[in-house]
């Protein structure tokens, strides 16, 4: 007879499909930071990288206290984000829509990572692993933050990809040229 399953091995696979999630993010920060146009959205994704990093060893930390090797499992749900955000640099990478798009597919990334560092939070609370709870409160509100960074850079973004009336989007150098002349 199979082992019933427990909610310690439900948090135990989701801590796993999380962990892959959160280097798969890691990965998609440096394409973003690499293809943003917006100096303000490319600091935003280099900070949020370094964030991120922080956020892996975090994870290893919340292996390490429930007593289990560090292991990602692939994370169908980040795979499909991560796919879509490629696609979607392909069709509007170095277009004026551009760093929208790549704000985009990052709050599909930022969205997911609450509601599973919400969920794993919750969780650990109810297992008693009072020493992660924290470390997953944090991440969580680093999450939230970058996600509340994110709507700001596009409140502040124009149809044409400039960001507070300074040029950063591909019409930019025509722009810059036309205010000059």
């Amino acid at each position: 007879m199979a082992k019933e399953k427990t909610l310690a091995d439900a948090f135990h696979e989701t801590l796993k499909d999380v962990y892959y999630a959160e280097k798969q993010s890691v990965r998609a920060l440096k394409t973003s930071a690499k293809a943003a146009q917006s100096s303000e959205l490319k600091t935003a994704f280099e900070n949020h990288l370094e964030e991120s990093q922080e956020q892996v060893e975090r994870l290893t930390q919340v292996f390490e206290i429930i007593g289990k090797p560090a292991r990602a499992k692939t994370c169908e749900a980040m795979s499909g984000i991560t796919s879509e955000m490629e696609e979607d640099l392909e069709d509007f990478g170095g277009t004026e829509a551009s760093d929208d798009v790549l704000i985009g597919c990052a709050q599909a990334v930022e969205h997911y990572e609450i509601a599973r560092y919400g969920l794993l939070k919750t969780w650990a609370g109810k297992l008693g692993y009072d020493e992660a709870v924290p470390l997953l409160e944090k991440t969580l509100a680093e999450e939230k933050k970058a996600d509340e960074l994110l709507s700001k850079i596009a409140l502040g973004l124009d149809v044409s990809g400039e960001t507070a009336g300074k040029p950063t989007g591909p019409k930019a150098s025509t722009k810059a040229s036309a205010k000059a002349a």
